[in-house]
Formats: C-alpha cells, structure tokens, sequence
C-alpha cells in the first residue's frame, strides 16, 4: 500500500489542528500593545509552543515517510495513535492559556499530551520498520534514537517538576525538548543523501 493517502490525510489533520489553536487565541479589546498583552500574552506563548511542537512533528513525520517504501494496517492505526495526540493540542493549549499558568493540573495535563504524542511517534516508527522488514531503508536511517529517548525523559522530568515544584518548571522542560527538536532529524536526510531518494 503506498503512502501518499497516509500522508496527505496526516498533513490535513496537522493544518486543522494548528487553526483550531489559532482561533482560541482572544483578539484583543483596543489597539494597544498593553491590550494585546491583557487579552493574548499568555495565550500567545502557550500558542507559539504549541505551534512549533506541531511543526516539529509535521517536519518529521515528513521526513520518516521519505524513507518508507510501504504501509499496512497497522502503521495506519499508529499514525491515527499519533494523530489522536496531536489533535488534544488545541484542548490542552487552551486550558493551560484559560488558567493563566496559576494552576499546575493543566500544566501537567498538556505534559502528558506531549509525552503519550511522543511515545506515539516511537510506536508509529516501530510499526514501519515492521511493515518494511528487517533491512528496510527506515530502519537503517533511524537505527537507535537517543533524541527520542532523552526527549520522553525530559517529559517525565517536566510532568513532575510542574506536579511538585511550580508550573514554570514543568513549561521550561516543555521548551526544551522543543529546541532539542527544532531542526528536523537529520538522519533521514543524511540517509537520502548518501544513498539517494527514490523521488
């Protein structure tokens, strides 16, 4: 099964996704800065992160399906895993942005979000390389994901800073995992380039 529809059905779902987050953000009152800051400041930020997550996992998820030559039944069910995830984004957003970051539940809550996302996208590359066999192209571009390991440890550290210390933590943990992942994993692209893509 080729993966065109697999892809193009992710790409849709992902650009929905970062609309619905757009519009929770509250346009502000009057035509000042001070009144952008009142209506959207935190709202705004908790957007921004929310979008470059996103983004991260569009570019990504991009590059990986560059490197699959086939799908079954069960890669399509873990990328709607993934999808699922990534689709609470706007939901998780939006409540950390209504309790103005005072609260911890809903820190805790959008940290969770992010881990089981990520823990989805390991699971969604486990069923490709079975799908695409033992000496598939995925599998030999991929190979052991340290990045992917320190990121799901960083979200448990960030989960339980947020629960136990003071949300800020929690949201410090959060950006950085999505700085150790704003540029694109470049094993994919080393791949394509010293062994050719079939595009």
């Amino acid at each position: 099964m080729p993966t065109s529809r697999l892809e193009a059905f992710s790409d849709g779902v992902l650009a929905i996704i970062i609309t619905i987050m757009v519009l929770e953000l509250r346009v502000p009152e009057g035509p000042t800065l001070a009144d952008l800051r009142h209506a959207a400041g935190l709202g705004l930020l908790t957007y921004v992160l929310s979008f470059v997550y996103v983004g991260i996992y569009w570019s990504n998820h991009h590059h990986l399906f560059r490197l699959v030559d086939r799908v079954d039944g069960l890669v399509l069910w873990t990328n709607l895993m993934l999808l699922f995830f990534l689709s609470l984004y706007p939901f998780t957003t939006a409540w950390m942005d209504q309790t103005r970051l005072e609260h911890q539940t809903p820190v805790v809550v959008y940290g969770v979000n992010l881990l089981l996302a990520a823990v989805s996208y390991y699971v969604l590359e486990l069923s490709i390389f079975h799908a695409n066999g033992p000496d598939s192209r995925a599998r030999a571009a991929l190979g052991m994901d340290t990045k992917g390991r320190v990121s799901l440890l960083l979200y448990v550290l960030g989960i339980l800073g947020a629960a136990f210390i003071g949300v800020w933590v929690g949201i410090a943990f959060y950006a950085a995992v999505a700085v150790l992942w704003i540029v694109p994993d470049r094993r994919a692209e080393r791949y394509l380039r010293e062994h050719g893509s079939p595009e």
